[in-house]
């Protein structure tokens, strides 16, 4: 007895070609498609129905069993097929259930842009209420005293600018604005040693006594630091003449570490301190020199002002590794106040109320909606109208550092 089989190879390809199609359809099919149904069962309907349906439509596939390319084009052809199938089928039940849910989201969607509108415009209110208001909030909280405004590279200038209105309202002084640039977060061998000549041309000259820098890497950032706030801070244990501060300020700006404005100033040291952060977090995060050079200038600070503060966005504090969020986690935040909303109106306010609070004697806190201890001192300092600076400085031309600084 014989056999034939020379149809076999013909017909393999045509079961093949049959079970494309039926597999893609039967896989997208409603019910049978779902996730909770067994694969092995899809398999075995599309096995069944792949017998069921081979006979009735083997003779219409020619298949060129020479080459492999022709079956594999009708291969793909027929998944295709199966697919379009199957999804056409996505009908009555289930397309009502998806245009239901579709519709839902969109319902859902449209209530929660709604409700967004809705809060923007009460901020919007509040803000300009605020605006309203801050002339009769701020007076005289800080009457009589003068303020100096650091910037730090990537500040933002409105909040410089708010910042200035709100001292200028609660009858503050500004003597300027003192914009460190990049190169004095710049850690670099070949920068510290050109910082550490500039530090010690001044300290030869004025005879100043540099500190010990609390962290080695930024030493030289701190010990200029604090050579600058000889020049633009006034307390009991600092003060330089006006010629002296314009030559060390001078000193830094032709090395490109900083700029002052507006030209010639600070005419006199300031009791007040603010430094204003980056907009957004530095690229290295927690760990990036930026944020470890704005602990030691907000350090030299504090111990040279009668109070110092550190302000920022919302948007800006709130990102991970940003100048705002290390300056809280570290023992900084002892020494200074920080307001991490200083964009916005109420933060301005908040920036002079935070100062005021120190004057009076009250520790230094943070305030703000970012991973602060309250949004604003309460109750809030009670302006006087007697009040006078808190301190007067005597010009001469040497300082005298803290005990245990370096000799």
């Amino acid at each position: 007895m014989h056999a034939d089989i020379s149809l076999l190879p013909a017909l393999a390809a045509a079961f093949m070609l049959v079970f494309a199609r039926i597999g893609a359809m039967v896989m997208l099919l409603p019910g049978l498609g779902e996730s909770n149904i067994p694969v092995r069962i899809k398999l075995a309907i599309a096995l069944l129905l792949t017998l069921i349906i081979l006979p009735l439509h083997r003779n219409a596939y020619h298949v060129d069993m020479n080459t492999l390319t022709p079956l594999l084009v009708l291969m793909i052809h027929e998944i295709l097929i199966g697919i379009v199938l199957g999804a056409t089928n996505l009908r009555g039940g289930t397309l009502d259930l998806l245009q239901s849910t579709n519709d839902s989201l969109k319902n859902q969607l449209t209530a929660a842009q709604a409700a967004r509108d809705g809060y923007l415009s009460q901020s919007s209110a509040a803000e300009q209420y605020l605006q309203s208001a801050e002339p009769t909030l701020l007076a005289r909280q800080l009457k009589g005293e003068s303020l100096v405004i650091v910037t730090e590279p990537g500040a933002q200038g409105s909040i410089v600018d708010g910042i200035k209105q709100a001292a200028t309202l609660a009858g503050a002084t500004v003597t300027g604005e003192v914009a460190l640039q990049p190169k004095f977060n710049d850690i670099s061998g070949a920068n510290q040693s050109s910082l550490s000549s500039i530090n010690n041309s001044i300290v030869s000259r004025d005879g100043a006594t540099l500190a010990t820098g609390s962290n080695p890497q930024t030493t030289y950032q701190q010990q200029a630091a604090q050579l600058i706030a000889t020049a633009i801070l006034a307390s009991t244990t600092t003060a330089v003449a006006p010629t002296d501060a314009q030559q060390i300020l001078s000193a830094y700006a032709q090395g490109g570490y900083l700029t002052v404005s507006p030209a010639g100033a600070p005419t006199a040291p300031a009791q007040l301190a603010v430094i204003v952060t980056p907009e957004s977090a530095p690229a290295d995060g927690q760990n990036d020199p930026a944020n470890q050079v704005l602990l030691a200038v907000a350090q030299e600070f504090a111990s040279a002002s009668s109070a110092t503060l550190v302000a920022g966005s919302a948007l800006g504090s709130a990102q991970s590794g940003s100048a705002m969020s290390v300056l809280r986690s570290s023992s900084v935040s002892s020494q200074v106040s920080s307001v991490d909303d200083a964009d916005l109106t109420l933060g301005q306010i908040t920036v002079v109320d935070a100062l005021a609070n120190q004057l009076a004697g009250k520790k230094p806190n943070s305030y703000g909606i970012s991973g602060a201890s309250a949004v604003s001192p309460s109750p809030l300092p009670t302006p006087t109208a007697t009040s006078t600076p808190t301190q007067t400085a005597t010009p001469h031309s040497t300082t005298t550092r803290k005990a245990g600084a370096k000799k």
